[in-house]
């Protein structure tokens, strides 16, 4: 008699329905994204087209560049550190390029470099004023803020307040004490200009001590004026207040001392032996 062999019972399984795919939703996702490719590409391409068209176009060629704002610089210097030329594209400067390379003359502080659609170019500069001379073994220029941007061509004039008393060590170790020291003397002398009774035709040189402060020489007679350190305006008003009785004397002083509060003192040179007083 044959064995039976044991049946074997399958486990209960879950059938899962095998879902439909949704090829409507399917096209529908792919057709947006071909679109949206499709529309980067295109705008792309017509962008790369537009800057071909724009940059090769006769439209757009420069025939003319109108310079403003001089007084001291050539136009032709400008043009020729611009470097634009007439028929360039319009489009192709590189405008705050153009500004920097003229900001390399000592006499530009800035420059603007605008277009002016469809064929100009307008270029702005604001120019430097020399407000002292400096030196530091040869002769520079100074501006308003003290800034020092120009040595001395022989042809320059040289009818500015002479700012002494530093050197090029001190402008290269320590510029910013000696840009702060400029700046303040360029105070001093603002205020001298505005002055009746003592200002800068009465004045040769302002000298700079790292001690004492600011020194300032009389034109006549070559007397120091001990100023220090800051509240000229002061001090001055207490000078100018006796300059009159003083002017006719200054051969015979020695030095001005105005930094003791509310005087002015004067020192007078020592008589020989054999002077009289």
């Amino acid at each position: 008699m044959k064995s039976q062999k044991p049946t074997r019972t399958k486990g209960n399984r879950r059938k899962r329905k095998k879902e439909a795919r949704d090829w409507k939703k399917f096209f529908h996702r792919f057709l947006r994204i071909s679109i949206f490719a499709g529309s980067v590409a295109l705008v792309a391409s017509a962008t790369v087209l537009v800057g071909r068209l724009l940059s090769d176009s006769d439209f757009f060629r420069i025939d003319s560049v109108r310079v403003a704002d001089l007084q001291r610089v050539s136009r032709e210097e400008i043009l020729s550190l611009s470097d634009i030329q007439p028929g360039m594209n319009i489009f192709n400067l590189d405008l705050e390029m153009i500004g920097r390379k003229i900001e390399e003359n000592p006499w530009i502080s800035t420059a603007s470099v605008q277009r002016i659609f469809p064929r100009e170019v307008s270029i702005q500069v604001t120019e430097r004023v020399p407000r002292a001379v400096v030196s530091l073994g040869y002769l520079y220029y100074a501006d308003e803020s003290g800034e020092i941007f120009k040595l001395l061509d022989p042809e320059d004039r040289l009818d500015y307040p002479l700012v002494t008393g530093l050197d090029r060590s001190d402008v290269l170790d320590n510029p910013a004490t000696a840009r702060r020291h400029l700046k303040e003397a360029m105070v001093l002398l603002e205020d001298l200009a505005d002055r009746k009774r003592f200002n800068l035709d009465d004045v040769s040189e302002l000298h700079i001590d790292q001690t004492e402060g600011f020194i300032v020489y009389t034109y006549y007679g070559g007397v120091p004026v001990r100023m220090g350190w800051g509240n000229f305006t002061g001090k001055l008003d207490r000078l100018e207040s006796i300059y009159r009785d003083l002017e006719p004397r200054l051969s015979t002083l020695k030095h001005i001392d105005l930094n003791v509060a509310d005087r002015v003192i004067v020192k007078l040179e020592a008589r020989g032996p054999n002077e009289k007083g």
